[in-house]
């Protein structure tokens, strides 16, 4: 069976209005979960689409600018929560957050959508996924843009710098840790470890919904042993790769050293500012995906 086939949405997805009257919120059952996801464009199928991924701790509403922009420029955009996250159905067992699982899900949308290939980009974690996508599935993925975090591999070879700036993810890595330390005191852990967040109280309020802590944190639990070890194949796609200067939690070394794993063409900006460039930077990052998409 292909994975085409094994991983097709089924039924048909349902849909409401969302805030911003440019997308709609929809939801599609692939790979056994109920995802979220918006969509700029649910009744003009010949726009080329384009898929954007959020990280940790965030969701698809990252994306609104980004959205909104790309679909001016003609774009149909396709933005999901992750299983666990915002909207999309709650998975508490760490494999359910799996790479493999992710991109699973990425191609089941797709096809429910009867969408051959799009373009993709990723921040964060989304990051990850988008590399893992264009990696494990290259005929999906057109152009490729990663934000903030680079090839797996070039992130594992990156040096003593970019292992000390990741420290918190080892309090991340150990089951129920950081369930009882982030919600201490307001979560004040939580927001102090990302005041460079513009919406913090927001993803306080997220976090703190039954389950969707534990959940979000699985994304690391499930994949940083086994990125750490195995890392992933190089990908094909044209690639952008965006790193913002202020960042962190990630050092420009990992960004910059991913055209070692990319056989298409390379290509990278650095921008001042910190880690969530799509929310502190919205226009710029629209400019940015735009470029890359058009060339």
């Amino acid at each position: 069976m292909s994975f085409r086939a094994r991983w097709r949405c089924t039924g048909s997805p349902r849909s409401r209005y969302h805030k911003d009257r440019e997308m709609q919120r929809n939801q599609c059952k692939t790979n056994g979960v109920e995802i979220s996801y918006l969509d700029s464009a649910p009744d003009d199928a010949a726009r080329p689409a384009v898929l954007l991924l959020h990280g940790f701790p965030d969701s698809a509403e990252m994306w609104t600018a980004q959205i909104i922009a790309l679909h001016a420029a003609g774009y149909r955009v396709l933005a999901p929560d992750a299983r666990g996250y915002g909207q999309s159905q709650l998975t508490t067992r760490v494999e359910d957050s799996a790479l493999e699982q992710i991109v699973a899900d990425l191609c089941g949308l797709l096809d429910a959508l009867d969408i051959e290939s799009a373009h993709v980009a990723g921040h964060d974690w989304g990051a990850v996924f988008a590399w893992g996508m264009a990696a494990q599935q290259p005929k999906r993925v057109r152009r490729l843009v990663a934000l903030s975090v680079g090839h797996p591999l070039a992130y594992t070879q990156a040096g003593i710098e970019q292992k000390l700036r990741a420290w918190y993810a080892v309090g991340f890595l150990v089951p129920g840790l950081a369930e009882r330390l982030l919600p201490v005191g307001n979560w004040r852990l939580l927001r102090s470890g990302f005041t460079g967040h513009p919406t913090p109280d927001a993803v306080r309020d997220q976090m703190a919904r039954p389950g969707r802590l534990t959940a979000a944190l699985n994304v690391y639990r499930a994949n940083a042993p086994l990125l750490m070890r195995h890392g992933l194949p190089s990908v094909q796609a044209d690639t952008l790769g965006i790193y913002s200067t202020g960042d962190a939690f990630l050092t420009a070394r990992q960004m910059r050293d991913s055209h070692r794993f990319v056989r298409g063409q390379w290509r990278y900006e650095q921008l001042p500012g910190g880690h969530w460039m799509p929310l502190s930077q919205p226009d710029r990052i629209s400019e940015l995906l735009l470029e890359h998409f058009s060339a």
